[in-house]
């Protein structure tokens, strides 16, 4: 059994413990918040942008702690998901690597690019698995993209439009502090790096127009991803916190592929969420197709994300998706964008 500690009890780790819920092999065994009110079970208050919101937790078979220290050095514990502020990513990782732990942590993996790479070389050096928690590419819809292009289902990928606006959230001060959660071009955008990384490979060049904060930070941005190998390969996205609060969330793409597109939206609207638009197969034939894909609840994305880091940990099955060498290149494609923007040329990646 495989055993985990969440550390931090934000609405982040509200959600790794649900998702935690059920794992196969593994369990989470331990939380770790300042909070004594969460350590007793009140996680009333806990909310974010979708999930039910917090309520009475039942942790007589959890194991509580309060301080970082206590939870690293408990020797039950494998996996330390670390569920903290991005600010405290890259001090918190280094000190759970030292302790010997296997860590699981929220992305952005870091807020630049030296901590990140500090992190992944340090993983490698204590012989530790460092896996970001990037979870888009298990939630169905993305995850049946991958499957598709990497199976050639549907032929070889001709391009690719992706798609992820919001409104700046009023639930979160931290997201708002770009000093802390590196703004939107990081915290929301970088889903999008991490899986163009995973769909298409590293880019050559980005080319960047859009929005910035400070001069620093991207509050909305459009990009081309050009890959020199394959010139013909049109993939482009926008990201941003650019919306009014009657769309507070959106997100999708489509994907162009030999022998079908594939379709999706999905969006809040006045507070409600809305599946704009299925994830539909269009085929040649002029047939539309709606795959089959499970439950629709966003946790069981993150059940999936979960149980991937259990496989690592347990049965040394490497996770791709949550490659801390891979987060750390969709952090430093996020960079390389606003360099594109604010020199308004194209901006090689490496």
């Amino acid at each position: 059994m495989v055993n985990i500690g969440i550390l931090g009890l934000g609405f982040m780790g509200m959600t790794h413990y649900r998702g935690g819920k059920k794992l196969r092999g593994g369990k989470v065994a331990a939380i770790c918040t300042r909070d004594k009110k969460k350590l007793k079970g009140d996680w009333r208050g806990l909310g974010g942008n979708f999930g039910d919101p917090g309520g009475i937790e039942d942790l007589s078979k959890v194991k509580t702690y309060s301080k970082t220290e206590a939870l690293l050095a408990d020797p039950d514990i494998d996996i330390i998901d670390i569920c903290l502020p991005s600010s405290m990513h890259k001090d918190v990782t280094l000190q759970a690597l030292d302790a010997g732990k296997h860590v699981l942590l929220e992305k952005p993996i870091a807020l630049n690019t030296k901590d990140a790479d500090l992190m992944v070389r340090r993983a490698k050096k204590v012989g530790r698995s460092l896996m970001v928690a990037q979870v888009l590419p298990f939630f169905p819809e993305f995850a049946f993209v991958r499957k598709s292009v990497a199976e050639g289902t549907y032929g070889g990928l001709l391009g690719a439009h992706f798609k992820r606006i919001i409104s700046m959230p009023n639930w979160s001060s931290e997201f708002s502090n770009m000093e802390r959660s590196g703004g939107p071009g990081i915290d929301l955008h970088i889903h999008d790096t991490h899986y163009i990384l995973l769909l298409c490979g590293l880019p050559q060049q980005v080319y960047s127009t859009g929005r910035l904060i400070k001069d620093k930070y991207a509050e909305y941005l459009c990009t081309t991803y050009r890959y020199k190998d394959r010139p013909d390969l049109a993939v482009t996205c926008a990201s941003g916190a650019i919306s009014k609060s009657g769309r507070a969330f959106t997100h999708g793409f489509e994907v162009y592929l030999e022998k079908a597109t594939i379709v999706y939206e999905f969006s809040t609207l006045g507070g409600k969420p809305v599946l704009l638009q299925p994830l539909s197969v269009l085929t040649e034939d002029g047939k539309v197709r709606k795959p089959r894909l499970g439950s629709g609840d966003p946790v069981v994305a993150f059940t999936h994300e979960m149980q991937a880091a259990v496989n690592e940990v347990g049965k040394g099955e490497v996770s791709q998706e949550l490659s801390g060498e891979m987060a750390a290149d969709a952090l430093r494609l996020c960079f390389k964008e606003v360099a594109s923007i604010k020199q308004c040329r194209a901006v090689n990646t490496r």
